[in-house]
């Protein structure tokens, strides 16, 4: 099975640049301490090292 992680969006998105909302609203985000599960792929990371002072990251164990 492939692994889950969990993204937490901790900071608001308000005054950031647009691709940076633009990553955000992909990942399924939108507001400060919403979250969402993805599969752990090349894709997401990278989406979240553009992003990745405004959320935080766990890796969900099944």
């Amino acid at each position: 099975m492939a692994n889950k992680i969990k993204i937490t969006q901790t900071k608001s998105i308000i005054d950031r640049p647009k691709k940076q909302k633009l990553t955000i609203e992909a990942l399924g985000l939108g507001r400060p301490n919403y979250f969402v599960i993805h599969n752990d792929t090349p894709q997401i990371r990278g989406m979240i090292n553009k992003v990745s002072h405004l959320v935080k990251v766990e890796e969900i164990k099944e």
